[in-house]
């Protein structure tokens, strides 16, 4: 979850973005591989024939720096190549949308939103490049793991990011959750739930609309 806007992390953000994850497709994973480079093909495929992509997650967060660990839940919708909303449910409920290279984030309970320019330029090699361009793992990364888990990290530099880990599922959508680890040793998982492909998800579903009366704070 984003924690306050322009005075608050933005590495915080990457993490929201965190999973633009264009994790696509639903070819089921039957069984798993003994090694990457199997699993790796198998994730690559699923990735040919998406369209859009949407379904429910929890989001756990472990900040060092703050001392704290918080649980979020939520929805998302993503519709390639660069169009993503998240809803986070709850008492701290959240909008986060991304279409192109604009990202607004909407906070209903203090009425806010913070509007700002988003680009690799901006944030650097967030998860959403990574996942986004999970055709060219074996290009961009060093991939070790077996059974149902990848750990994937970076060949050269990618902002804050040290490692990636993926846990593959054995049917339906190929990704079950993925888990971020950064130089400032925080720790994103997301896991993924009910997820669905190609469901025809309009493009207005990603409208950069602010509420009426809302402040805006612009980048």
């Amino acid at each position: 979850m984003i924690p306050s806007f322009v005075g608050r992390r933005r590495s915080v953000i990457i993490f929201l973005v965190s999973f633009v994850a264009f994790s696509c497709a639903c070819p089921a994973l039957n069984s798993f591989a003994s090694g990457p480079d199997e699993n790796i093909a198998r994730i690559q495929r699923a990735y040919e024939h998406i369209k859009d992509l949407s379904g429910d997650f929890v989001q756990t967060s472990i900040l060092k720096d703050l001392d704290r660990t918080d649980i979020y839940k939520g929805e998302f919708f993503i519709k390639p190549p660069l169009r993503m909303k998240w809803l986070y449910k709850g008492k701290a409920a959240q909008e986060v949308t991304i279409n192109g290279d604009t990202i607004l984030i909407y906070k209903k309970e203090d009425n806010q939103a913070y509007k700002g320019k988003f680009d690799r330029s901006t944030y650097g090699q967030t998860p959403v490049a990574l996942l986004s361009g999970f055709g060219n793992i074996g290009r961009d990364f060093i991939a070790t793991g077996e059974g149902n888990t990848l750990l994937l990290k970076p060949k050269e530099p990618m902002g804050t990011i040290t490692s990636l880990k993926i846990t593959l599922s054995s049917t339906g959508f190929p990704i079950r959750s993925f888990t971020i680890h950064d130089t400032y040793s925080n720790v994103i998982r997301i896991e993924l739930k009910d997820v669905k492909a190609n469901s025809g998800l309009k493009d207005s579903l990603f409208n950069l609309t602010v509420p009426k009366g809302a402040n805006v704070y612009e980048q």
